[in-house]
């Protein structure tokens, strides 16, 4: 018997001018691997190998031969270029099938755009079936038909970065909608910083006084009746488009998402980490993109440590503290019937808050890309867009002054007025009449709408009886109109004058 990972396969892209990893299985005692003129060899221990390619230049199509005790492997149609880690929830994972325009550029897809995508199996347990589930992957060139499911962020990102770089661009697509950053961090990992223990106490308390088989069988019970319900819930909805959430479960029975937790439930910490991320590392890549922190958002308080803590996780698994690692701050949202409980600030917030004391990140900013009473927004293009200009500032060097995004830097007080400080807004900023989501406080800190004048790197705040201001703040809401764009129409950013802990 003698494989090499279910992420090796024709058409798939390697990382361009790094040490390439390539590992398998192997019930013989030697393994060789021949690639591009090149052939390295290397041994089994206890029925697993591992090989390391000397670093190559982009370029393809290439043909990889691998052997063991008289077995051969060949992949074809490999390409060697750049390769990024597609991770996060539903927003990552949104299809581009499913996207705005999305079908108009499937249909202009065909295998010459530069793009291919690896899509991670979607295992929620590792049971007998598992590996063999895991085989039925493979890595795929861009057309109509391979490219539905590809997520859309990825897909357009990518395109950005091969349009600039002139090199074929690989997608590993790691993600599943609803997860929290925990699913995607080792055990011990969550265990060794106490802050993060209420995510494992969660898990810990359901598992007690149960064995593995009761959970197992109470989970599968899950799936059936869940499977049941949804067939249920699309009926009424089709029927009954009008109804309400609370009338649906009246109509279909009570929704039981997520399911109990436990072992075989996708939403346990360090479920999806063992299933998924672990499965494709330690595939040689250029660097992280990620869009998450919607299902995190019930306990914004430990988010800073949490994604924090994923980036170390994540660096530490692929032997590189300097891997680029670029995500989306999460866009303007609010359900309608909810009242603004502005926990998606303090998300946001931490996520700005890692970009500034994490070497190596980069911020996509978003807030206009969001939408009243959809989780869910299907023009991914900009935020795809974004991605790829922050991933060629930190990957690459390439800097382009002209798609800065306009951050606050630091604040001062005149008498009434308070100077906002800014970088990212050398030229200023689009008109705006009367640009809404600026507050000003004293100390009482109680806000009150502030008039804002726009200025080159610079916005100055005054309010309505507030005399002497202390406190300033922008977009401090879970969701409104975005107004304010610089020159070169990228969002201002949300932020809030005073320190993290001081409102």
């Amino acid at each position: 018997m003698f494989k090499a990972a279910a992420i090796f396969s024709s058409h798939m892209v390697l990382q361009r001018q790094k040490p390439i990893a390539v590992w398998g299985s192997s019930s013989h005692d030697a393994v060789a691997v021949s690639f591009n003129g090149i052939t390295v060899k290397g041994t089994v221990s206890n029925g697993t190998w591992r090989i390391q390619l000397p670093p190559m230049e982009a370029g393809g199509p290439y043909e990889m031969q691998l052997t063991s005790g008289g077995e051969t492997i060949t992949f074809v149609n490999v390409m060697l270029g750049e390769v990024w880690l597609a991770g996060g929830q539903s927003n990552m994972e949104l299809e581009l099938q499913n996207a705005k325009n999305g079908e108009a550029v499937l249909a202009t897809l065909t295998p010459q755009v530069p793009v291919r995508y690896y899509y991670t199996q979607k295992q929620r347990y590792r049971d007998a079936q598992f590996e063999s589930i895991e085989e039925n992957t493979c890595w795929a060139e861009a057309s109509p038909e391979n490219s539905r499911a590809w997520s859309a962020v990825a897909f357009y990102c990518a395109r950005r970065l091969a349009q600039r770089l002139g090199v074929t661009v690989g997608i590993i697509g790691c993600n599943w909608g609803g997860t929290s950053a925990a699913n995607w961090m080792s055990r011990q990992r969550l265990e060794a910083c106490t802050e993060l223990r209420p995510y494992l106490d969660d898990l810990d308390k359901a598992m007690e006084g149960k064995t593995l088989e009761q959970h197992i069988r109470e989970f599968d019970e899950y799936l059936a009746y869940s499977e049941e319900w949804n067939r249920k819930k699309d009926a009424c909805y089709q029927e009954h488009p009008d109804y309400s959430w609370d009338k649906v479960q009246e109509v279909c029975g009570k929704c039981l998402f997520p399911g109990p937790m436990g072992p075989k439930n996708e939403y346990r910490p360090a479920g999806l980490y063992e299933t998924m991320l672990q499965r494709v590392c330690p595939y040689t890549l250029r660097g992280f993109l990620y869009y998450q922190g919607e299902s995190d958002d019930h306990r914004p308080q430990l988010y800073y440590r949490l994604f924090t803590e994923l980036i170390g996780q994540w660096r530490q698994d692929w032997e590189d503290d300097t891997l680029p690692f670029v995500f989306v701050q999460l866009p303007m949202f609010r359900y309608k019937q909810d009242a603004d409980h502005k926990h998606w600030c303090l998300i946001r917030e931490a996520q700005m808050r890692a970009y500034q004391t994490v070497k190596h990140t980069g911020i996509a900013v978003i807030p206009d890309c969001g939408e009243l009473d959809n989780i869910h927004p299907t023009d991914k293009e900009p935020v795809g867009e974004r991605l790829a200009i922050q991933a060629m500032q930190v990957a690459y060097g390439i800097q382009d002054p002209d798609q800065d995004t306009p951050m606050f830097r630091d604040s001062y007080v005149t008498g009434n007025t308070m100077h906002i400080r800014l970088t990212g807004a050398p030229k200023g900023f689009l008109p705006v009449e009367h640009p809404t989501g600026f507050e000003l406080a004293g100390a009482d800190r109680i806000f009150h709408p502030a008039e804002a004048v726009l200025g080159e790197n610079q916005i100055t705040l005054r309010a309505e009886g507030i005399s002497e201001p202390v406190y300033g703040r922008y977009a401090w809401t879970n969701y409104m109109e975005v107004q304010v764009f610089s020159k070169n129409g990228i969002p201002l950013a949300p932020f809030r004058t005073s320190p993290q802990d001081a409102l």
